[in-house]
């Protein structure tokens, strides 16, 4: 899973950057227009993986990983002409955005309005990428204008559908409505795949606050999709071993470290869950969209699984933690054969019976 994380210039980027990842990038100004991406990959936490170690004493652990992609040159104005080139590339590559936005006071570090205002901020960057699914939807309805009545008959009915599409997505966003929120089919995002459409990805907001900030303080602009991190204090807790970590998280009342929360809140909004595979070579941990079946869950761990699928031999986490062991999981009955037709449910402990 990748995360791109954008926001206006000095609204601390890479200060939540280095909070969510440990990293101690060096914070810097970057104009508008100048790409640059600091990148960085860190496992999930999942308290699970931890005690199916414990139990199996593998000689290797392996975690879900989320990769953060920094992206800095994206600001207010960046999309008048459409947004083009490496910028576009850089925010297109991500599964889901991660937008900054600044709530915390700081008089050598000035905000490109002058004042600071967390709502005026989010509306300010959702046009930017609006404006620039308008820019490009447009340029492509002019070039079907002049081709539809072209190709063959098959070739003139795609590009009928394509433009009826286009018309409808941009009516949307005429009124401002970002594309994540019109309804559409599996097909129809298929055939918008090459567009890079910024406004159709998943969004997670942060509220950027200073250290003696509460979730109270911003209340109205919380919610499923968007919560609050006190960025420098949590990129400097981010860099302390671990149980100093817990001490002063507790110290500041953060009941879960900025990390955690980021994640937790992307799986929640992109629909994702775990399963994981266990044995004395490997415990692992393995990311899936919820509604994967067995031979889909069967193909993320190697394709040829997936080809040669006959049964998953499942049980639950919370069974295998009960019962203690495989062994006795199967004593007592508590292994289930699941067939092709079975969907995965977090949590799910497999071993994949194929045949090639």
């Amino acid at each position: 899973m990748q995360i791109g994380i954008i926001g206006l210039p000095n609204s601390g980027k890479t200060t939540i950057f280095n909070a969510l990842t440990r990293s101690d990038t060096a914070t810097a100004a970057f104009s508008s227009g100048q790409v640059e991406v600091h990148t960085a990959v860190v496992d999930v936490p999942d308290p699970r993986v931890d005690r199916l170690s414990a139990m199996f004493k593998p000689k290797k652990t392996t975690y879900a990983q989320v990769t953060y992609n920094d992206i800095a040159g994206f600001g207010k104005g960046a999309a008048k002409a459409g947004i083009a080139g490496p910028l576009l590339n850089a925010m297109a590559a991500n599964d889901a955005l991660l937008l900054v936005v600044r709530a915390f006071e700081d008089a050598n570090v000035p905000h490109p309005d002058e004042t600071i205002n967390p709502a005026r901020d989010l509306v300010t960057m959702e046009s930017e990428l609006i404006l620039n699914d308008m820019t490009i939807l447009d340029r492509r309805l002019e070039r079907l204008s002049g081709q539809k009545n072209r190709g063959t008959p098959e070739e003139r009915k795609q590009m009928a559908v394509e433009e009826l599409l286009l018309q409808r997505l941009m009516a949307a966003l005429d009124e401002e409505k970002p594309l994540r929120d019109v309804e559409l089919s599996e097909a129809e995002r298929k055939l918008l795949g090459g567009f890079g459409l910024l406004s159709l990805k998943p969004m997670l907001r942060v509220i950027n606050a200073g250290d003696d900030a509460s979730e109270a303080d911003f209340a109205d602009l919380l919610d499923d999709r968007t919560f609050l991190l006190r960025g420098r204090l949590e990129a400097e807790i981010a860099q302390m071993a671990p149980e100093d970590a817990a001490e002063f998280l507790a110290d500041f009342g953060i009941d879960e470290p900025g990390l955690s929360r980021a994640i937790r809140f992307c799986y929640n909004m992109l629909g994702l869950q775990s399963f994981f595979t266990v044995g004395e070579d490997e415990v692992r941990a393995w990311t899936i969209a919820v509604g994967t079946t067995a031979p889909e869950a069967a193909g993320v761990i190697h394709s040829d699984l997936r080809k040669g699928f006959i049964r998953a031999e499942t049980v639950s986490y919370d069974e295998l933690i009960a019962a203690g062991s495989l062994v006795e999981v199967k004593k007592q009955g508590k292994f289930r054969l699941e067939g092709k037709e079975y969907v995965v449910q977090d949590g799910d402990v497999l071993n994949i019976r194929f045949n090639l």
